[in-house]
């Protein structure tokens, strides 16, 4: 049985819509959860629901780290923090997956501590789903982004290990076959952008196992011309941060509208329907989390303000890489290329 370790005092709402999470997960797939963090805590929570003991365990640590403390501080501090152990007993073969809904920063840190990076990778690289507007009708109305937020910047090196990783992800978890990557810059142009720009363009299209599209600008990010969008983790986090906030913007304004005049009221009526796939396809939640590329095991970044919902899902998401082998493909891929990281 699959195994996942589960940060459960990561998170905005940790640890009551973690464990909610686990639980569903637990009913729901055919894998054993780890809950780290503090026993005595976690037990009150789980007095809430109905669960099987033999799919939910309780791996004690009394130390977590807080959302607004600095990760590098707390991992230096707090060895025996949730989501330290947590990745722990993944790099020990006890766990097979990590979920946290903790910081960004002290996930990645605490991935880097204990668990091994795919040989040659030198940097992880953070990818994340995003809906668009399907516009050529491909498998998938969602395209997946990497980095965004892992690394500032990157070598061309990196780009291209991050383009084959995006790739294998996208073909193996959203089940897209041969998905179509692009490299995000300021023209569509070979020779636009700076020269570590056109350096990654020359070497992705040398990549044989790639279905590489070329340069994608940014007005083009929502079209879904693309199954995959490679940049750098500043430039990336950049346009997801973007995107979020539009989207909640657009619902402010609706709320507006809505209370404006009968006949927005009444159009808005109308178009209830949209509006609900709309949401639908732009709730992270349905999404679980943000995969952390590179390393060997599968670690899966959740909102910080997960639900139950998210949570479940994130581990599903876990779940479902572990059985579908999805980093020991990407090894494999990686390992075929002479791409070294600077």
């Amino acid at each position: 049985m699959i195994s996942i370790a589960v940060d459960a005092m990561g998170g905005d709402n940790a640890p009551r819509e973690i464990v909610h999470g686990a639980v569903l997960a637990s009913k729901a797939n055919p894998v054993r959860i780890f809950l780290v963090g503090d026993e005595s805590t976690i037990k009150d929570e789980l007095k809430q629901h109905d669960y099987s003991s033999d799919s939910l365990k309780i791996i004690h640590t009394p130390d977590s780290i807080s959302m607004d403390e600095s990760p590098k501080k707390a991992v230096v501090n707090k060895p025996n923090a949730s989501v330290l152990v947590a990745a722990s007993l993944v790099s020990n073969g006890k766990a097979d997956a990590l979920v946290s809904a903790g910081s960004t920063g002290s996930v990645v840190l605490s991935a880097a501590k204990h668990i091994s990076r795919i040989p040659s990778v030198k940097r992880p690289a953070i990818a994340t789903v995003y809906p668009t507007l399907n516009e050529f009708k491909r498998d998938d109305h969602l395209a997946l982004m990497v980095d965004v937020g892992a690394n500032v910047e990157s070598s061309a090196k990196e780009l291209v290990q991050f383009a084959i990783m995006g790739s294998t992800y996208v073909a193996n978890v959203r089940g897209v076959k041969s998905p179509k990557a692009a490299l995000l810059n300021m023209g569509e142009e070979e020779t636009k952008g700076s020269e570590k720009m056109q350096t990654a363009y020359r070497m992705l299209k040398e990549v044989p196992s790639l279905n590489f599209s070329g340069n994608i600008e940014g007005k083009d990010i929502l079209r879904g011309m693309v199954d995959v969008i490679v940049t750098e983790g500043f430039v990336g986090n950049i346009v997801i941060k973007t995107l979020e906030g539009t989207a909640m913007a657009a619902s402010h304004l609706g709320k507006l509208a809505f209370r404006a005049r009968f006949s927005w009221k009444m159009g808005l009526f109308f178009l209830r329907k949209g509006l609900r796939r709309i949401r639908e396809v732009t709730d992270y939640a349905e999404y679980g989390g943000a995969p952390l590329l590179g390393f060997e095991k599968m670690v899966i970044i959740a909102h910080g303000r997960s639900s139950a919902k998210a949570v479940s899902n994130a581990i599903k998401l876990a779940g479902k890489s572990v059985r579908d082998k999805v980093c020991e493909t990407m090894a494999q891929k990686i390992g075929e290329l002479d791409v070294q990281p600077e």
